[in-house]
């Protein structure tokens, strides 16, 4: 686990672009995903245990997309299994020795939170088209615009606090009894954070649905 602190260690300048250790670590949680991706699109999944759970895992969210929208869910599960399998890599990293969670960067999980509002309004217009999908800002009065539209804000902001939150409240703890009880001490509670980053990268990608879901769905006559 690195020890970077709070804020991000800048390992690199180019000019007036920083890059940042929490910019090395997404592309090496971004590469891990390329990986799983490429190992199940050849169809040798079964010579790695994380790219079976990797393909279980998307099976798994496209069956609860399909309940959800009610119909196809293959135009959303690429963009939902991307996040899922990408937040779950991204957590799982900071408990490799020497790397840290890239989403235990408030900058990542906002970034990732703000890919989610985007997300809702474009497949909401294109299952309903525009004035279909604008309709239920409307509906039932004009008047409940304002809350609309501080709803959605305050869930996008919510997202990304609570992910990282969870993530960096995890290594803080496990660095700290690292520190007093030596490496063998922590290690149920490693153990824990494994399944909590899993955990984490699930409830994001379910509310990812739950909105993708009600924009599609949303009101609809």
């Amino acid at each position: 686990m690195g020890g970077e602190g709070l804020l991000p260690v800048v390992l690199v300048r180019l000019g007036p672009v920083e890059v940042t250790a929490t910019v090395l670590y997404s592309l090496i949680a971004s590469g891990v995903v390329i990986v799983l991706a490429l190992l199940v699109r050849a169809g040798l999944q079964r010579y790695s245990g994380w790219a079976v759970a990797a393909e279980f895992l998307v099976e798994h969210l496209e069956g609860v997309m399909a309940d959800m929208c009610g119909g196809d869910p293959r135009p959303y599960t690429p963009f939902v299994a991307t996040l899922a399998l990408y937040i779950g890599t991204a957590n799982l990293l900071g408990l490799v020795p020497g790397l840290r969670a890239p989403t235990a960067d408030f900058s990542t999980t906002a970034a990732l939170a703000v890919l989610v509002f985007l997300a809702v309004p474009f497949y909401g217009i294109r299952a309903r088209g525009l004035r279909g999908y604008l309709r239920h800002y409307l509906e039932p009065t004009p008047l409940l615009l304002p809350l609309e539209v501080v709803t959605e804000l305050s869930r996008t902001v919510a997202m990304a606090v609570r992910l990282f939150g969870n993530v960096m409240s995890e290594e803080l703890v496990i660095a700290v009894l690292v520190l007093i009880a030596g490496f063998l001490v922590p290690v149920p509670m490693m153990l824990l954070a494994v399944l909590t980053g899993v955990v984490q990268a699930y409830i994001f990608a379910i509310l990812t649905m739950v909105y993708l879901s009600a924009a599609v769905r949303a009101r609809q006559k």
